[in-house]
């Protein structure tokens, strides 16, 4: 369901995965031995147009440091970060003006520098749509107003027209999941209730903060999925779906376990643009041999 105008400017897609700091890319995503020098930020940046800033989610930005990505990233022109919400106010709820004060600051270098996109309100599986949940998104909202906001919400109770309204009334983005299904997920969707479209693809397997289990390994070292070339198609047409009325629209794939995120991105990227993919793409027993390994010089 798409509940905005079009926009009168050429819709942007921009894909790629949350975070860079896995250290479990080590000679996965990134080769080894390439000494003090190699950015990791700068190695995707030159690939992607969005990384999602996860470290925001544990931990207040500092400004400087925010500062020094913003120059990681000034070779590519297009690039914006997304960034999430600092999990005190998502999921523990604690709000004091210094930490509103302290998590803002902290994200306005690259807000003044346009390289912030959006800062994404993750709420956990269990933040049902209810008559207290909606006050305390729109106290969020008001708090953080400065920024461009998309909640992601996990919870089926969402998916019902009083609740995509709220969005609506109050500028808040959508973000339209692929997630591990139970009878409480939120399903597949492709709805707009901003100018700002948002799309996260966590993959199939449960892994931290979800609440379905099977007997398929999630993995210490990540959400343990690959997306399929028909899933990736399936997602690729609600995307353009999406940002056929957006002003731009962000894509995130999650699912970090052997460097998943980067591959399906790459692929996502593909797909949308309807071009070759710009890179091969590596697989688990080839993956030395990728040019992804290939470290470009400043």
């Amino acid at each position: 369901m798409l509940l905005a105008s079009p926009s009168p400017i050429s819709p942007i897609i921009r894909c790629g995965p949350a975070g860079w700091a896995h250290k479990h890319w080590q000679g996965v995503i990134y080769p080894h031995g390439l000494g003090p020098d190699f950015s990791a930020l700068e190695f995707l940046a030159d690939r992607f147009d969005t990384l999602e800033i996860t470290s925001s989610f544990n931990h207040m930005v500092r400004p400087e440091t925010a500062g020094y990505w913003a120059r990681l990233v000034s070779a590519n022109r297009n690039f914006q970060f997304t960034a999430k919400l600092n999990r005190q106010f998502t999921h523990e709820r604690m709000i004091d003006d210094t930490s509103v004060r302290q998590f803002s600051e902290g994200l306005r270098p690259l807000l003044d520098r346009g390289r912030l996109g959006c800062v994404l309100m993750q709420f956990p599986s269990s933040f049902r749509f209810t008559a207290e949940n909606r006050s305390f998104l729109i106290q969020l909202r008001r708090l953080f107003h400065e920024f461009p906001l998309v909640a992601e919400l996990r919870h089926s109770s969402w998916n019902v027209e009083e609740a995509t309204g709220t969005l609506i009334d109050y500028h808040v983005g959508f973000a339209n999941l692929d997630q591990p299904q139970s009878v409480r997920s939120l399903p597949p969707t492709s709805r707009l209730t901003w100018r700002l479209g948002y799309v996260k693809l966590h993959g199939r397997r449960c892994g931290e903060g979800f609440d379905l289990f099977d007997d398929r390994p999630y993995t210490v070292t990540g959400n343990d999925y690959q997306y399929s070339a028909e899933e990736l198609s399936e997602w690729r047409t609600r995307i353009q779906n999406v940002s056929r009325f957006a002003e731009s629209t962000f894509v995130t794939f999650n699912n970090d376990a052997l460097g998943h995120s980067v591959i399906n991105a790459l692929q996502m990227k593909s797909l949308i643009e309807s071009v070759p993919a710009a890179e091969p793409v590596p697989t688990k027993t080839a993956a030395a041999q990728s040019p992804l390994f290939a470290h470009r010089a400043a």
